[in-house]
C-alpha cells in the first residue's frame, strides 16, 4: 500500500526532473551580413526557412555593418579569436580574401569533409569562376551574385512623350532620352549608383577592353591598372557632358542613389540586379529592366557584364560540429527551389544552372519582363577580357575610383586627368599589396 501510494509522486517528481533538463542543444552558427532593407529581411526569411527544416543547427543572422564595416570588423574578430562561422564579403573583397592564409576554410572542403558531395559544375560558370582560386579550388560560396543593370521608370518616359516600346539600348539614346526628360520638366533624368562598378568596370568588360592587365588580376598579383584608355576617357567625357547639362545628376557614393529611383526622382538609373526587390516592392510607377546601356561603333560590343553582390566565407578556428553546421546550410541554400525563389524575390542571380531552368520553366521571366536581363548578360561567352575583374586593395581603389569621378562631375578636373590619377593611385595599392603577399 505504501509503496503504491509514493508512485504517484515519485512519477511528479521523475516528471518534473525531466522538464528540468536541458533539451539536446542545436549547434549555433554565426553569419555576419551587410544586408538592409528588403534584402535584410530575405536574408532572416532564408535563416528561419532553414532553422525550421531541422533541428540539429541554428543559423543566426547578425548585421555588421555596410561591406566595407563588417569586412574590417570580421578581421579584429579573427584575431581576437572570436569570428564569425561565416562572413558575407563583396566582391570587391575577394583577392584580400584568398590572400588571408590561415583565416579562412574553402567551402570546397568544408562541404565535402561534411559528407556533401560538392559540384563547382553545377553553379553558372561566371559565378563559380570568379571565386575560385587559380588552382581550380573553389574558396567561398556564392550567395547574392549580381550584375550591373540599367532601371527605367516608364511612366517618367510616358509623361515626356518616350516611346515605351524601344527603350535606350545604347549611350547615345540614352542621352537623347534624357534631353527630352528634362525639357519635359524632369530635374534628373539618369543617374548611376556604384559608379565605379558600373561605369568603369563593368562598362570595360561590356565592351570587350581591359580595365587592368593580367586579365583583370584573374591571372596574377602583378596586376596592374589601364583604366585610363581612349573608351574609358570617351565614356567619362559624355558623362560629364551630360552632367553639364544637367542630363546626368550624380546622387552620391555606393547605392545611395537608388532611393533617389524608387522615389520616382530620377528616371533612369545603372545599379544592382539586386536592386529589383527594392524596386518591386516600393516603386509606385511602372518600371523596365533593361541591358546595360553601351556604344555601337565599340567592335563586338556588348559582351558580358561582370560578376557583383557577395559571396559567404568559412572562417577558420572554428569547431567541426560548427562546419557541419555551415555545411548544411550552404546545401540547403543550394537547392533549385531555394535559388529559384530568392532570384525572384531579389533579382540576384540564381547562382546555379538548375535553379536558372526552374525559374525559366516556371513562367516568372515571360510574366516579369527584363526580370532575365541579369542572368542573360552574365550567361554570354566570356574573354580574357571580360571573365572578372578581382584586384588587390580594390576596396581602397573603388574609394579612388569615387574620389576621382566626383571631381569629374564637380568639373574640378578633366575626365583624361581624373583616370590617369585612379590608375596611378591604384597601381601604387596593387604594388604594395602584390609585395605584401609574395611567396
Amino acid at each position: 500500500m505504501k509503496l503504491q501510494a509514493l508512485a504517484p509522486a515519485l512519477a511528479a517528481a521523475l516528471t518534473t526532473t525531466l522538464t528540468a533538463l536541458p533539451a539536446l542543444s542545436q549547434v549555433e552558427v554565426t553569419w555576419w551580413h551587410s544586408m538592409v532593407a528588403v534584402n535584410g529581411e530575405w536574408v532572416n526569411d532564408l535563416a528561419k526557412e532553414f532553422n525550421a527544416s531541422q533541428k540539429d543547427y541554428r543559423i543566426v543572422p547578425v548585421f555588421k555593418g555596410s561591406y566595407d564595416e563588417s569586412m574590417t570588423a570580421a578581421i579584429a574578430a579573427f584575431r581576437a579569436g572570436n569570428a564569425p562561422d561565416i562572413l558575407q564579403v563583396f566582391e570587391v573583397g575577394t583577392a584580400t580574401m584568398m590572400a588571408s592564409k590561415g583565416a579562412i576554410v574553402p567551402v570546397g572542403k568544408v562541404m565535402t569533409d561534411a559528407g556533401y558531395k560538392f559540384d563547382p559544375g553545377v553553379y553558372i560558370p561566371a559565378v563559380a569562376g570568379y571565386y575560385t582560386a587559380p588552382s581550380g579550388q573553389m574558396l567561398s560560396f556564392p550567395f547574392n551574385s549580381s550584375t550591373t543593370v540599367f532601371y527605367i521608370n516608364k511612366d517618367a518616359f510616358k509623361a515626356a512623350g518616350i516611346d515605351t516600346t524601344k527603350l535606350p539600348s545604347s549611350w547615345p539614346e540614352v542621352a537623347l532620352a534624357a534631353a527630352k526628360l528634362k525639357s519635359a520638366g524632369h530635374k534628373c533624368p539618369f543617374t548611376t549608383a556604384w559608379q565605379g562598378w558600373t561605369q568603369l568596370e563593368s562598362f570595360s568588360a561590356w565592351h570587350n577592353v581591359e580595365l587592368a592587365t593580367r586579365r583583370n588580376g584573374l591571372a596574377g598579383l602583378d596586376a596592374r591598372l589601364v583604366a585610363n584608355g581612349p573608351l574609358q576617357v570617351r565614356h567619362i567625357e559624355n558623362l560629364a557632358n551630360m552632367a553639364k547639362q544637367g542630363l546626368f545628376v550624380y546622387k552620391g557614393r555606393g547605392n545611395v542613389p537608388e532611393a533617389s529611383f524608387v522615389s520616382g526622382e530620377c528616371a533612369m538609373i545603372t545599379t544592382s540586379s539586386g536592386f529589383y526587390g527594392n524596386v518591386k516592392k516600393n516603386a509606385k510607377f511602372a518600371f523596365a529592366v533593361s541591358p546595360l546601356p553601351y556604344y555601337p561603333d565599340v567592335p563586338g560590343a556588348p559582351q558580358n557584364t561582370v560578376i557583383g553582390g557577395a559571396s559567404l566565407w568559412v572562417m577558420a578556428g572554428k569547431p567541426a560540429a560548427e562546419y557541419k553546421g555551415v555545411a548544411a546550410f550552404f546545401n540547403f541554400l543550394s537547392r533549385p527551389e531555394v535559388q529559384s525563389a530568392s532570384h525572384k524575390r531579389t533579382g540576384y542571380l540564381p547562382i546555379t544552372t538548375a535553379a536558372y531552368e526552374m525559374t525559366e520553366k516556371s513562367g516568372f521571366y515571360k510574366e516579369n519582363p527584363g526580370a532575365d536581363t541579369a542572368v542573360n548578360q552574365m550567361i554570354r561567352k566570356t574573354t580574357d577580357k571580360s571573365r572578372g575583374i578581382r584586384l588587390g586593395n580594390y576596396v581602397q581603389i573603388r574609394t579612388i575610383e569615387d574620389e576621382e569621378l566626383e571631381l569629374v562631375w564637380g568639373g574640378k578636373k578633366s575626365p583624361k586627368e581624373a583616370l590617369d590619377s585612379i590608375v596611378k593611385r591604384g597601381n601604387e595599392l596593387l604594388e604594395r599589396f602584390e609585395k605584401a603577399n609574395k611567396g
